[in-house]
């Protein structure tokens, strides 16, 4: 859904608005060669179910090797940078600052990945009442981002939340037990969210 015909990009970008946005199922993304920040509805939905994810054996031993630890919304500033630092990124300075001013609101959150007190990755994303609409993810070292990953399902498991909803299938969130489903299956799973009223 491109919104730009009808509407001030920098208005929807107020965290009201964003809110909006995003509790009807749609997501921002900047393009990278202008700059200018489309929102997407799809018709096809990615999630990893809360009630039936998968951890797979060998990144469950690879991460107790590793001796991380995760931390919640302690440096959400250095999340966001860690996700827009590659080559082509949709995370614009404009979404940085609005993404800000979400996790001021109490709406975006970071899950950090850290080891001998220094970041070496994680994600973010944003939640509407019971949904979790992950955003991105960066890795610094092998296996942190995966880390954060299953740190964050954890969280959202014992927070009671319903949706986990990562956008588009890859094969890293194919490993966590991510599926495709309708846009019918997901507004029915985004409705079922907003009845709970979790605090990440």
């Amino acid at each position: 859904m491109d919104t730009r015909k009808k509407f001030d990009p920098k208005e929807l970008l107020k965290p009201d608005n964003m809110l909006r946005l995003y509790a009807s199922g749609a997501f921002p993304m900047a393009t990278e060669k202008h700059g200018s920040i489309n929102w997407y509805l799809p018709d096809v939905r990615t999630i990893i179910p809360l009630n039936n994810y998968n951890y797979p054996r060998s990144a469950r031993k690879a991460i107790e090797k590793l001796n991380f630890q995760i931390k919640f919304n302690t440096n959400f500033s250095a999340v966001l940078s860690g996700c827009a630092d590659r080559e082509e990124t949709w995370i614009s300075s404009e979404l940085m600052d609005a993404y800000k001013r979400l996790h001021k609101r109490g709406h975006a959150h970071s899950v950090e990945t850290w080891q001998h007190n220094k970041l070496v990755g994680g994600l973010f994303g944003i939640t509407f009442r019971g949904a979790f609409f992950g955003e991105s993810m960066f890795s610094k070292i092998s296996e942190s981002s995966k880390a954060a990953l299953i740190a964050l399902i954890n969280r959202l498991i014992e927070k009671d939340f319903v949706l986990l909803d990562v956008q588009y299938i890859t094969g890293h969130l194919q490993m966590f037990g991510a599926i495709e489903i309708t846009f019918d299956e997901y507004t029915g799973l985004l409705h079922k969210a907003y009845t709970r009223g979790c605090e990440f």
